[in-house]
């Protein structure tokens, strides 16, 4: 009886992402804030609370949190990421600087302490990887000259989450200072080994993994990444930044097909962790951190186009294409819900959960339209700051019109 009623309510949930899903697909939207709404919808407090199932859907979440961060690591190798580490590192600070900090301000004004405050930084720092690949694909951006800034972001955000996790984990365990900087020192020693070794022997290691028979080739991976992933965890690094190294360490040929095996079972676990999420999330704490969201949410929108457009000014795009990069960053998704994640299991502060979920709704909706209007929008209200103020007369010869037409035509000049 106990296993049956498992099979009903799992089988349900799966049911119902895949409808949510193609739902999402049909209008064009991202999946994320449906999926966790499913999940308000199925913790306590919700409309059907689960029982028997919510053990295998926390260890679902796991995997979900392990594969996403794999199939990142599968996207670069060792050498594109030391690349994009020489060349776009002050856009990285600057990223950083402009989008940590209001999470960390919040934070501290709710006086939610400088533990929470870490979290909150990250959570309002990462974009969306997934979010924002998906609306450049959409809107048939990725031949742009913006698209490669946008993308060096993203990457440099992916590879400070191999730095940020170890000493997040470090706090949220509440390890002191000596404990705290060894963890982050045998972190950073791994990255470092891992990428000197996919550099120097990439070819060996995808030699080794390789195999023509998909069934093979999906087990070695797999279970190479739940390995590593675990011995990560037991030496107090992140499960997460072991896989994202594994990922990084494949390369070639091997990253493809592990790439196509691998994504339909990241999308299964990743919407299962999305969920469980919203499983420990009580629907009735969200009202009371909703303006705090909202707020956080505006904020932290207007610097992800300011880092943007900064980002694109540098490598010389011009207006049309800074704008678009700014608002094609504003997206946050998952790697927000995993660093919450994070510090929701540690029982860090309650109502943290509730405004990163609060939040990465509202950005998740957010972030297609600032990536689709940003653009045109900017470009409209600095044509009229621009325009001289001239009497009636004299301004019947030059229509205001025509010389916003001008400016546009002069924007797009060399521009795909």
């Amino acid at each position: 009886m106990h296993s049956a009623v498992f099979l009903i309510e799992f089988g349900a949930i799966i049911l119902g992402l895949g409808l949510l899903g193609r739902f999402a697909g049909r209008f064009q939207l991202s999946p994320i804030p449906l999926y966790l709404l499913a999940g308000l919808a199925f913790g306590e407090g919700g409309l059907l609370p689960l029982g028997t199932s919510e053990e295998f859907v926390a260890i679902g979440a796991e995997i979900g949190v392990i594969l996403l961060l794999l199939m990142l690591g599968l996207e670069y190798t060792a050498s594109d990421l030391l690349s994009n580490l020489k060349t776009q590192y002050p856009a990285g600070l600057v990223d950083a600087a402009l989008n940590a900090l209001p999470g960390a301000a919040m934070a501290l004004l709710l006086g939610w302490g400088p533990v929470a405050a870490v979290v909150l930084a990250g959570v309002t720092w990462i974009s969306s990887s997934g979010v924002i690949a998906k609306v450049l694909g959409d809107l048939g951006r990725l031949g742009n000259r913006e698209t490669p800034v946008v993308l060096s972001i993203l990457v440099l955000e992916d590879l400070s989450m191999a730095v940020y996790l170890p000493i997040l984990t470090a706090l949220l365990a509440g390890a002191g200072l000596a404990a705290g900087s060894l963890t982050l020192a045998i972190a950073l020693g791994v990255a470092g080994l891992v990428l000197l070794v996919a550099v120097r022997y990439g070819r060996h290691i995808s030699r080794f993994v390789s195999s023509d028979d998909p069934e093979k080739l999906l087990l070695v991976v797999l279970g190479l990444t739940l390995l590593v992933a675990g011995i990560a965890q037991q030496l107090q690094v992140s499960a997460a930044v072991g896989a994202f190294l594994v990922g990084i360490a494949l390369s070639q040929e091997v990253a493809e097909g592990a790439h196509s095996l691998l994504a339909p079972l990241r999308d299964l676990f990743a919407a299962v962790f999305f969920v469980f999420f919203g499983l420990h999330t009580d629907p009735a704490s969200i009202p009371p951190v909703l303006l705090p969201a909202l707020a956080l949410a505006l904020v932290t929108a207007a610097t992800k186009i300011a880092t943007g457009y900064w980002a694109a000014k540098r490598a010389g795009i011009s207006a049309k294409g800074r704008w678009r990069a700014g608002g094609t960053l504003v997206a946050r998704g998952e790697f927000s819900i995993v660093i919450a994640g994070l510090a929701v299991t540690a029982g860090i502060e309650p109502s943290l959960g509730p405004l990163a979920t609060a939040y990465v709704l509202i950005l998740v909706i957010l972030g297609p339209l600032t990536a689709r209007w940003t653009e045109p929008v900017a470009l409209r209200l600095t044509a009229r700051l621009r325009r001289p103020k001239v009497p009636a007369a004299e301004g019947a010869t030059a229509p205001p019109e025509a010389s916003h037409e001008a400016l546009d035509g002069q924007d797009a000049v060399g521009h795909k």
